[in-house]
């Protein structure tokens, strides 16, 4: 098995906020696109959020993002997985990315949201015992992926409308 690569991270210097998926799936990694998989409610999420949906260009959905001070990474540098599912995603495999360097260039990020479960853990388990003194917000929000389908749109909608709300 081959490991799969993730992307760099999006972000601008205005960033305030930062949403970390997992390791991109098959159609991501195709595509050479985050949230490619046109099943995955992300870029609809982010059209109604910021204007940033799916009928834009992939280049002017990440500046609508970034103009709304929105950064996009993954948790994870590399790893093995066999499929697109979270689940599929070999532990003993996982190579995180370099959070300390990305937060040491993007000071203005306070909060963190984890589209899922799976992101959520990764970053507890592999960067956050390396995140000395970091002051950040940690947010799981319901995974947009179409293999969860515990939560209607309108359900997810509801609950990531707090990336654009005002930081408490």
């Amino acid at each position: 098995m081959t490991l799969s690569h993730g992307f760099p991270p999006v972000a601008s210097p205005s960033a305030q906020v930062l949403v970390l998926g997992s390791l991109p799936g098959k159609a991501s990694l195709a595509a050479q696109e985050y949230y490619a998989n046109k099943q995955n409610a992300f870029w609809r999420i982010m059209g109604d959020l910021v204007g940033a949906g799916p009928a834009l260009p992939y280049s002017q959905r990440l500046q609508r993002l970034c103009a709304a001070g929105i950064a996009l990474w993954d948790v994870i540098a590399a790893g093995e997985r066999p499929g697109s599912l979270d689940a599929d995603i070999v532990k003993k495999t996982v190579c995180a990315n370099d959070f300390s360097a990305f937060f040491a260039v993007n000071r203005s990020i306070a909060r963190v949201f984890f589209n899922g479960g799976v992101a959520e853990a990764a970053f507890r388990r592999h960067v956050l015992p390396g995140l000395q003194g970091a002051d950040l917000q940690l947010i799981r929000l319901p995974s947009t992926s179409p293999a969860h389908a515990a939560s209607s749109y309108a359900e997810k909608l509801a609950a990531w409308s707090a990336i654009i709300a005002p930081a408490k």
